[in-house]
This record gives structure tokens, sequence and C-alpha cells, in this order.
């Protein structure tokens, strides 16, 4: 699974920074295979986004039980990792009342699992603005549906995050989503990359505007070859994600860094077996220079 990484110099942070990683990037690893690898690099969770490719995770034998659900989180507790999200599927822009209870349905089963993972997050998409539909329409209809889900996750220690994805990626929208649907169980999913790829609004714009609804990130870099983009290991791209990480950590981020390597849907990028250890590896390098900065 790579090289461990030692913990070099967070112990002189002012905060260690959490570390965690999507299992989008491993798709073809099982869940021990998983926790090892977190073990191995020195990383505080992981963020489930599948196993062995499936992403529909009550599909997944792991949790088709809740015998299996105990067995599987106590694989990660055992271990001190921290299952600290689960990503599902669900989509909040569809008008078509039919479609649209599908996916609510779909993330109140996440939430439920979440509860019984002792996971504080669940992910959910905004995720279109269609041609089709009135724009402020599609934008009331997804603030509805994070409000529901919040609403519905009030009983539990979950709080439902909407990713900054899609055509949904422009800060004033979703400023917009974020106020209407504010409740104590609704955040936002910061990915850098997502916006910064489509708007080119720098972290330093993004964060001040966006920062009371930051409740966990992805983090990824890339660069844009002929209006496509391509995914690189942390700092090989053209993303100023240093910069995000930089204003998060100094304003005193106490979530997650998640690094969202999307090798289930790019399967031509490198392995996990390089890009994991590769990005706890440069993120404590990283933070051994804010230390020197500090210093």
């Amino acid at each position: 699974m790579g090289l461990a990484i030692s913990g070099t110099s967070f112990d002189l942070l002012k905060k260690k920074p959490l570390l965690s990683f999507s299992t989008l990037g491993c798709p073809k690893w099982s869940f021990p295979a998983i926790i090892d690898c977190a073990v191995q690099n020195g990383y505080d969770g992981i963020e489930i986004r599948g196993i062995m490719g499936q992403v529909d995770l009550t599909k997944c034998p792991e949790f088709s039980s809740k015998e299996n659900t105990s067995a599987t989180r106590k694989i990660a507790e055992d271990k001190n990792i921290t299952i600290a999200g689960l990503g599902a599927s669900a989509e909040l822009h569809h008008m078509d009342a039919a479609v649209r209870q599908r996916n609510m349905d779909g993330a109140k089963r996440f939430i439920d699992l979440a509860h019984q993972l002792n996971c504080p997050y669940v992910r959910v998409f905004p995720n279109r603005l269609p041609k089709e539909q009135e724009r402020n329409a599609t934008i009331d209809l997804i603030s509805k549906g994070l409000f529901e889900l919040g609403d519905y996750a009030r009983q539990s220690n979950v709080s439902v995050l909407l990713e900054s994805h899609g055509d949904v990626v422009e800060t004033a929208v979703l400023k917009k989503i974020m106020e209407s649907a504010a409740h104590p169980h609704t955040g936002l999913v910061w990915d850098v990359f997502n916006m910064w790829s489509v708007t080119k609004e720098p972290p330093s714009q993004v964060y001040p505007q966006l920062k009371k609804y930051i409740m966990h990130t992805h983090i990824k870099d890339g660069k844009l070859i002929d209006g496509k983009i391509q995914y690189v290991l942390l700092g090989k791209g053209e993303c100023p994600v240093f910069e995000a990480i930089d204003l998060l950590y100094k304003d005193n981020y106490t979530g997650y860094y998640s690094f969202e390597w999307e090798k289930l849907w790019h399967p031509e990028i490198e392995e996990p077996e390089l890009a994991i250890p590769d990005y706890a590896r440069m993120m404590k390098e990283h933070f051994k220079s804010v230390v020197s900065r500090l210093n």
C-alpha cells in the first residue's frame, strides 16, 4: 500500500490538521485494505465513496445488516481511523417528483447508515442548473431539499453537506443556497478545484463568503488541457489549492482535509498505491513549512 509517512512536524503546529482520503481513489480495495493504508500513511480518517466499485453503500456487504455495519465500524475504530463522511449520489436539482423522491430517499438511507457508523457527515450534490428549468426555481429546489435532509437528520449526530459540484460552483449561488438551507444539521463541502476550475475565483475571495458553512473539504489538483480536466498529484497542477489550505488552517478550521482522487471515474490517473501516500507526504511537508513560517 505504499511507504509509511512519519508525523514530522505536526506536533509543533497550533493544531494537528486532520487528513482523510476518499475511497473514490481506491475502487478495487477491500475495506480492511483501505483502513490499513490509512494507518500506514498517517491518516486520521477515511471518507467512504464506495467499496470495491459499489457506490451505493447500502448495497455493499459491509453494510448489508446491522451486524455487518457494526463489524465494519469496529474494523475502523480498532485502528483509530474515523469514518469522516459518506458520499451519497443524491442530487437535489430534479423537478420531476418521482426522480426527486428517489434521490431524497437515497440520501435518507445514507443518513441512517451514517448514524449507525457514528459518522458525522453525509455528502449530497446540488447538482445541475438545467437550461430547461428556471434558474432561481432550481436553486430554491436545491435549498429546500438540503433543508429537508438536514431536518431529517436532526435526531442524529449526522449533518448533511452540500458539495460545490457540477453546475453549482459559483460562490454567490452557493451562498444563496446555504443561507436558505440554514439548519443545525446542514453545511458545505468546499471542493476547491471544482470551483476554481470553472470560475477561477481565488480562494481568498471564496472563503470569506462561505466559511461559516464549510464543515469538510475535498482537496485535489489538476490542469486544464484543451478545455479538459487532467487530474494530477497534489502540487503538480494549476489550482491554488495550498492558498485554500492555508486560509482554512489560519482560521482554525477543525474539519478534514480530504483527498479526493477520482480514480473510479478516471482510471487513467495514477494508481492509489502512489497517489494516497503522496498526498499524505505532500500535506505533511506543507504543514512543516507552515511551522517554519510561524517561527
